[in-house]
Order: C-alpha cells, then sequence, then structure tokens
C-alpha cells in the first residue's frame, strides 16, 4: 500500500503544483498552521487555501523558509492569517489580520492574565471598535459609496485615538503594540467586500488534515509527508470542487496510462 501511494503520489503530483499556483493567483488567500509529527521530530502542516482550493505543505520550519518555500514570488492578492510573525515576511499587495482571534484573546487574558489598571477601558473600547466595524462590513450594501466611506474614516479615526495613547496594564501595553505593529492590516476586510474579518476558511480547511494527524500521528519519514501532502491537497480539492475524488482519479489515471500524460485539474473540474 506504501509503494502504491508512492506512485500514486509521484503521478498526481502535477495537480498538487496546479493547486498551489491557483491559490497564489487568487484574490483572497487564506493561511493557517499546525503541529505534525515526522520520524517523531516535531514539522508544521501550513494550510493555504481559497473558496476552491485546499493546499497543505508539511514543513520542518514553523517560519518564514516555510512560508518562502510557498510563495516565491509576489503575491498580488490579500493574504488572510492570524498574527503568526512569520506572516509578516510574506510579499503580498494586502493583507487581513483574523480579528476573531484578538477577541478569542481578550477572553483568554480576563480569564487568566491580570486584568488591573486600565486594561477593562481598553479591552472595551477596542472590542466595541473591531465589532462596529463587523457590523459596518455586514451594512455596506445599505449605505452609499459616499456615507460608507465616511463611515469607515470613523472607524480609523477612533483606532488612530486609541492607538496614539499610552497605557499601563502589562496586558494593554503588549496588545496596543501590536495593534500599531498591524495598523494598516486590521480593517482592508472594509474596502474589499470579497475579504472576510476573520481567519475561519483557514481553519476550517486545515481541520480535515488534523483529524487524520489524530489517527496516523503524524509521518515516519519526509517522503511520507509529501506523500501526504499531495494526496491530502488533492482530495480536499476535488471534494471542494464538487467532484467525486475516486472516480475523478480514476478518469485521470485512466488518461494517464492510455497517454502517458496526467490531465489538469482544472479540465474535470470545467466539465463538473
Amino acid at each position: 500500500m506504501t509503494q502504491i501511494w508512492q506512485r500514486l503520489a509521484v503521478t498526481l503530483e502535477p495537480w498538487h503544483d496546479e493547486i498551489r499556483e491557483k491559490c497564489l493567483a487568487s484574490g483572497v488567500l487564506h493561511g493557517d498552521e499546525s503541529g505534525w509529527r515526522v520520524n517523531g521530530k516535531t514539522h508544521w502542516l501550513w494550510c493555504f487555501a481559497t473558496q476552491r482550493e485546499t493546499y497543505y505543505m508539511i514543513d520542518k520550519s514553523r517560519g518564514s523558509p516555510a512560508l518562502q518555500e510557498f510563495f516565491n514570488e509576489f503575491y498580488d492578492g490579500v493574504l488572510v492569517s492570524d498574527f503568526w510573525k512569520p506572516y509578516d515576511h510574506v510579499a503580498s499587495a494586502g493583507t487581513q489580520k483574523c480579528l476573531v482571534h484578538l477577541l478569542r484573546e481578550f477572553r483568554h487574558i480576563k480569564k487568566y492574565k491580570d486584568v488591573s489598571k486600565d486594561w477593562p477601558g481598553f479591552r472595551k473600547r477596542v472590542k466595541r471598535l473591531v465589532q462596529d466595524a463587523i457590523k459596518l462590513w455586514y451594512a455596506r450594501t445599505t449605505f452609499t459609496d459616499e456615507v460608507y466611506a465616511r463611515r469607515c474614516a470613523l472607524i480609523e479615526k477612533r483606532l488612530d485615538t486609541i492607538l496614539s495613547e499610552s497605557f499601563e496594564s502589562p496586558e494593554a501595553v503588549r496588545i496596543a503594540k501590536r495593534l500599531r505593529k498591524y495598523r494598516d492590516a486590521l480593517f482592508t476586510f472594509l474596502y474589499h467586500p470579497a475579504v472576510p474579518f476573520d481567519n475561519n476558511h483557514a481553519e476550517r480547511s486545515i481541520r480535515p488534515a488534523v483529524l487524520i494527524r489524530r489517527i496516523s500521528h503524524g509521518n515516519q519519514s519526509t517522503t511520507g509527508a509529501d506523500i501526504q501532502s499531495i494526496l491530502m491537497s488533492v482530495f480536499r480539492t476535488l471534494r471542494l470542487r464538487g467532484l467525486p475524488p475516486t472516480a475523478t482519479l480514476c478518469a485521470a489515471l485512466r488518461e494517464f496510462v492510455l497517454t502517458g500524460k496526467l490531465p489538469t485539474m482544472e479540465r474535470f473540474s470545467s466539465n463538473g
């Protein structure tokens, strides 16, 4: 079975490359990562997802080297991610940081951290600002362009007012520092209807692979990890496109045997 999977992965590698190219050509791309084990050592499962493609990559790095391997050129779209620092190294036309992650961290701080001094007031103002921005995004079609632009400007002004202040609470200082750093990546979604304010799509996309990890406990070699990445990417993308994975693979492999050339995945998507 292992040899069969390896031969299948080698045959389907062009589809893996095709999925990556589609991701890099998309207008909006979601990124996320999770732990993975290879030969008993910690590696990382990277997931890059659009509405029609999911690209998995298992790498020993959780930092910029892995991202540079995927983004080997300028990404002319909006990258949606959490606040994990290595994403800063991606050259892209725009970025959107997940505001849901920020609100989750507020809840964590309230439960486990020091919430004395000016933290309650800081938290309340930032949380209300984020919620108001999200409400505005949902209601954008009910406003004229001029009214919507004015309301976006008010949101931006409120943020700048908060970030211009100094704070005593260590947690408020830490969060304010992060918000200043990612100032231009907080409200990108207000100006691009196709860009969400959260990274839920990446979290949903990585979940099937995480479930596989819980069963398999990872891979025993880097070759096995590469095979895993290719097969998971292909099967997940076929499902996203509404294609039956087994039947589609059989049809593609049948043509490969007859012609010596694997048809493009996009051709099956178009026919589907």
